[in-house]
């Protein structure tokens, strides 16, 4: 009976590797993503207790909301892994993970230290990565960053359970991320995202763009492979797909 939860898929592809991690099919269009955004700081000078007690730093807020049906199944998943993979597993303690290799990776394609990614991302996905990133334009480069204090919300996606021929298990996990970003990007071509005035301190107020990225990641659980999560797929909206 528990087989029939299994996404099974008859061979994975040639080229498929599994690298080390580190850091230890697409999410359906009715996952939405609000952003709220707090009121602005005034524009006179306070003392900084002042400030702190009368005028709270403003912040922005992103709530998701996920498909019923979505949220019902991964957690499912999350139940066989635990059962019949990794007692151990935390969906918690792995999208933290997930958070800080989403940022680090990103950080490397934007800088496009392809060589830096060995180990973190699969062998095949680099090759296309440095292919597809050398063509963008320099600002789109620098979007694809994502530091850790810009992400505001990640969400885990679909999971997935499957068997190759020669019997090796593989548990995959789509993560989807948001985040802020203040390079200037044109807007016939960011169609879709949204724009933000965020205020920082006394400072002049700053407009960021709300981005999302989707990262993939898998681990084989084959009885004697290292236990380490590899990125299989990398998507930036209106960036690099």
């Amino acid at each position: 009976m528990v087989s029939l939860l299994f996404r099974c898929y008859p061979r994975l592809p040639s080229s498929f590797t599994l690298a080390r991690f580190v850091l230890n099919q697409n999410l359906v269009r009715s996952q939405r993503c609000c952003l709220v955004r707090a009121g602005n700081l005034p524009a006179r000078r306070t003392y900084s207790s002042e400030r702190d007690q009368h005028h709270p730093k403003p912040k922005v807020v992103v709530v998701g909301i996920p498909n019923p049906f979505i949220w019902f199944r991964t957690r499912i998943y999350y139940f066989l892994i635990r059962t019949y993979f990794d007692k151990e597993f935390s969906i918690e303690e792995f999208t933290e993970g997930a958070k800080q290799a989403f940022s680090h990776v990103s950080r490397l394609l934007s800088r496009c230290q392809f060589e830096a990614l060995e180990g973190l991302v699969a062998k095949d996905l680099i090759g296309k990565l440095e292919q597809k990133c050398g063509s963008l334009p320099c600002s789109y480069q620098r979007a694809l960053c994502a530091e850790p204090e810009d992400v505001m919300y990640t969400m885990p996606g679909d999971v997935g359970i499957f068997y190759d021929d020669d019997g090796r298990k593989f548990v995959s996990i789509l993560m989807r991320f948001w985040y802020l970003t203040s390079v200037g990007l044109p807007d016939d071509i960011m169609e879709g995202t949204r724009m933000f005035t965020v205020s920082i301190g006394d400072r002049e107020m700053e407009a960021k763009r709300l981005l999302t990225a989707i990262y993939e990641f898998q681990r084989e659980f084959t009885t004697g492979v290292a236990p380490d999560w590899t990125i299989t797929r990398i998507e930036h909206s209106s960036l690099l797909d």
